[in-house]
């Protein structure tokens, strides 16, 4: 559920959004399915809404009795003994409450900013001298757990939450003292977050994409969803002040963010989860192993995860420290926080190798961690290179040039999978390292047409590109 939340956050923010934008633009052009950009909403719309009852259903009436079975109970306030709700009170008053800002709604004014994804309460009130009045709370997911331990909870096996988003609205009468808490609904807004970049008064690519990122915090609005028993009034209010058109509306049966339940696996119950994989290793290429030498003998093909991802590294690394090793390039386009690739690629800089990186910092909501990547191996002496405006480079290529007395040999790497040693663990992808001739002679023209923009020659393999 974590995974399909997060997947169709990323398909609004960028998909959809584009789809927003050509409504509002007016696209003239049909498509190769012939589809408008309407039609095209209507079939999301109309496809996403079993979805969205599966989700509900899915949560409540399969995932919470099975956890409940084992001991782990995600409860609704509501439902809780008396004194349960008073600790929760008190954590609420000591803990949730000096963070919490509630924001006035007036629906005659421009409708106040709200952050992207963020999870929220529309709150109807009464005033004693204003009669109804509208208000905003964000759940502050960001500063608390999204499941809230119950106070007094005995350690072991059993484990007691609720939701915060429940906790915050269980509490609105500290928030809203004299005032009577009519309603309460969770609602959230998804923002277009695919950046436009501009080069009209950036220096470089660099700064032009750091500048454009800065912009995604305030895309416009591409999708409202709302707890299903929303009231319509007020899903017409919201949509109307957002310039959403209803096919961007959705009633959500399952509680919101549910990219937030990845939350749970940090309980600690081993019992439940997957047991630890253990990767294989082939004996020839141990990390006490010359990996060179077994890539001389035949090639050699991974599939990650079943294949460890350790053998490439190893590989690198013995190739920044082989003093016969002259150069190494790679392309870089998801990389982990903390990378053994780019440590092996500093490495060999310090030993005095030639090493070039061509880093694309278009990879789609991975633009900063990149940027930060690219200004260390910069920092390092590495020739890093931008990516190209008008091309996004999703090759996974990596090239050891290596002189033999009086040959050379090139080692090339190439993947479907990133550089990066943590989705290695989880993603099913394809490695093939080879010390064949032609295969590095192609991999050597891709690096030189993306370095130095020269033109490929016709008999290179433009796949690699892909």
């Amino acid at each position: 559920m974590a995974i399909c939340g997060s997947n169709l956050d990323e398909f609004f923010m960028v998909r959809v959004s584009g789809l927003k934008r050509q409504l509002k633009k007016g696209a003239l052009e049909a498509p190769p399915d012939g589809l408008t950009p309407l039609e095209q909403m209507e079939i999301i719309n109309h496809d996403l809404l079993p979805l969205l009852e599966l989700h509900g259903k899915c949560w409540y009436d399969d995932i919470l009795p099975k956890l409940k079975a084992q001991g782990i109970s995600i409860h609704r306030i509501k439902d809780l003994d008396p004194q349960r709700r008073e600790d929760l009170r008190d954590f609420f008053e000591r803990m949730v409450f000096p963070a919490m800002t509630p924001l006035a709604l007036d629906f005659n004014q421009p409708f106040p900013f709200i952050s992207n994804l963020s999870i929220n309460l529309a709150v109807v009130v009464h005033h004693p001298q204003r009669g109804e009045r509208y208000a905003r709370v964000k759940v502050p997911v960001d500063l608390f757990p999204r499941f809230v331990p119950l106070p007094g909870t005995s350690p072991g096996r059993s484990q007691d939450f609720v939701l915060l988003e429940d906790l915050v609205a269980d509490n609105l009468d500290l928030l809203f003292p004299g005032m009577k808490v009519k309603e309460v609904h969770t609602f959230r807004i998804t923002r277009d977050a695919d950046i436009e970049i501009t080069m009209d008064e950036a220096e470089d690519l660099l700064t032009a994409i750091e500048e454009s990122v800065e912009t995604r915090r305030i895309g416009s609005p591409a999708r409202l969803e709302v707890d299903k028993d929303m009231p319509e009034r007020m899903v017409d209010l919201f949509s109307n002040k957002l310039g959403l058109h209803p096919l961007a509306v959705f009633r959500s049966f399952a509680p919101l963010a549910l990219s937030g339940f990845w939350d749970l696996l940090s309980i600690n119950r081993p019992d439940l989860k997957d047991l630890p994989f253990l990767p294989f290793v082939h004996p020839d290429l141990a990390p006490e192993k010359d990996i060179m030498t077994a890539v001389d003998r035949r090639d050699r093909l991974f599939y990650h995860p079943y294949d460890s991802f350790v053998p490439l590294v190893t590989f690198l690394k013995q190739a920044a420290n082989d003093p016969q090793v002259l150069t190494i390039k790679i392309t870089l386009y998801r990389i982990d926080k903390h990378s053994p690739i780019i440590d092996a690629l500093m490495e060999a800089r310090e030993n005095g190798k030639a090493v070039a990186a061509v880093v694309e910092l278009k990879a789609r909501f991975d633009e900063e961690n990149n940027i930060v990547w690219a200004r260390a191996l910069e920092r390092a002496g590495v020739h890093v290179v931008y990516g190209l405006l008008d091309l996004k480079v999703h090759a996974k290529v990596l090239l050891v040039v290596k002189k033999r007395g009086n040959d050379i040999i090139r080692y090339t790497h190439m993947a479907s999978g990133n550089y990066n040693a943590q989705t290695a663990r989880v993603y099913g992808d394809i490695g093939y390292l080879t010390s064949d001739p032609d295969i590095g002679a192609d991999a050597a023209d891709l690096f030189n047409s993306l370095t130095g923009m020269r033109k490929r020659r016709a008999t290179a393999n433009c796949w690699l590109l892909r």
